[in-house]
């Protein structure tokens, strides 16, 4: 069985003086340029200045986030690390059932392996995206801005992180959340979590994408200087993989250039339809009551689809699976959307002609997805809450 390095590094942090809530950001792949000009507005050292650079065209446009982020670093927005370290990563939320939660995961650099390798393993199919982004503006800044998310199969990670570390900061996002980085460098801790971590394999739970960048990436640098680099690693959040440091939703799914009553004879031979009335934003506890989906029409009806057992025989217990074993012979082009009212919206909107709520991903099926290497079927899981960009940063030089 192959395991991956995980290794502290000399961070790269935002400056005491600069509070967090200015400055960090969501993720740039869910950011709108509504958003981006919003935090820019908080506060213009916000850390889109380089995550979303929009300055320029082309790639001038990498050039110069790359020269903005040099700027910050010589007038001291950005701090780095006297030493290597590791960052502790705590949340504190609210989840969908109204419980009250705090999760804790480890920030650190984890070694990117070959495609298909063991060590570091994929848990869904991905999805074509453009990658030409974040390579470039990886070659241009030559830093890791944003973290990969990795699920640990090492037990007892979670008490090895509980105790605190150096305070660096707190903020809360637009949901509430709050979140909390702490500073460990103690060597002894330090090499009590790389040996945690660095001992079973990590599953890629949110990330698949900046994942393979970091490969390529890595490829490149090899080519040019050697395997001996920063670039065998790649900035990682890292939690264990259980079912009380995880906030699963579901990617519900659209469907376009089909009627809904083409979409449910489709269906109807594997799931048995019942009126669902007037679709809300409680469809989303509903649905795992009732262990079934829901089809969404365009006036906002919806229709229970229960799962034929007799249907689905051999087929993984995922309703993502279950849609893609009924639907695998109709040419039906199918979307993801997080969020029960997005999907209403969309759907009453005309932007989709029907939308199917499914449930949540349990634990047990990521477990067995990483036990017996196996893939799920693409947005089979939407990791809560999402992690703050600008927490903290890793210099590939």
């Amino acid at each position: 069985m192959g395991v991956p390095r995980f290794e502290p590094f000399t961070a790269l942090r935002f400056s005491p003086s600069l509070p967090l809530d200015a400055v960090a950001a969501p993720p740039y792949d869910v950011l709108s340029d509504a958003d981006v000009d919003a935090l820019l507005a908080r506060h213009p050292r916000n850390i889109v200045a380089i995550d979303v650079p929009r300055d320029a065209d082309g790639p001038q446009r990498y050039e110069l986030a790359a020269q903005r982020l040099a700027q910050w670093v010589s007038e001291g927005t950005l701090e780095r690390d006297a030493q290597p370290s590791f960052t502790l990563y705590r949340m504190r939320f609210t989840d969908e059932t109204g419980r009250e939660r705090e999760t804790v995961g480890v920030v650190g650099a984890l070694e990117v392996v070959d495609e298909g390798a063991p060590g570091v393993l994929p848990h869904e199919r991905t999805t074509p995206k453009a990658k030409t982004d974040r390579l470039d503006l990886t070659r241009a800044t030559n830093t890791n801005l944003s973290p990969v998310w990795g699920l640990s199969l090492t037990e007892g990670l979670t008490d090895l992180l509980r105790e605190p570390g150096e305070p660096m900061g707190t903020c809360r996002d637009e949901a509430g959340v709050l979140h909390i980085v702490e500073r460990v460098s103690h060597p002894q801790r330090v090499a009590a979590i790389a040996a945690a971590v660095g001992s079973h394999p990590v599953l890629i739970a949110d990330g698949h994408h900046r994942y393979a960048i970091s490969r390529t990436f890595r490829d490149e640098v090899r080519a040019e200087h050697g395997d001996d680099t920063a670039a065998e690693l790649t900035l990682t959040y890292v939690a264990e993989l259980v079912g009380d440091q995880l906030s699963i939703d579901a990617i519900h799914r659209l469907y376009h250039g089909v009627s809904v009553e083409q979409l449910l004879a489709v269906l109807t031979p594997a799931f048995h339809c019942a009126e669902a009335g007037a679709v809300t934003a409680a469809f989303a506890a509903e649905v795992v009551e009732r262990g079934c989906l829901c089809l969404v029409r365009p006036d906002g009806t919806g229709v229970w689809l229960t799962p034929e057992p007799t249907a689905f025989e051999g087929v993984r217990a995922l309703d993502g699976a279950y849609l893609e074993h009924v639907l695998a012979t109709s040419d039906i082009e199918v979307s993801y959307q997080h969020g029960v009212q997005h999907v209403v919206d969309r759907v009453t909107n005309g932007d989709a002609a029907a939308g199917v709520l499914i449930r949540p991903t349990g634990i047990d099926e990521i477990r067995r997805t990483a036990d017996e290497r196996l893939l799920m079927p693409p947005k089979s899981t939407f990791f809560t809450p999402k992690l703050r960009t600008g927490l903290v940063l890793r210099p590939l030089s």
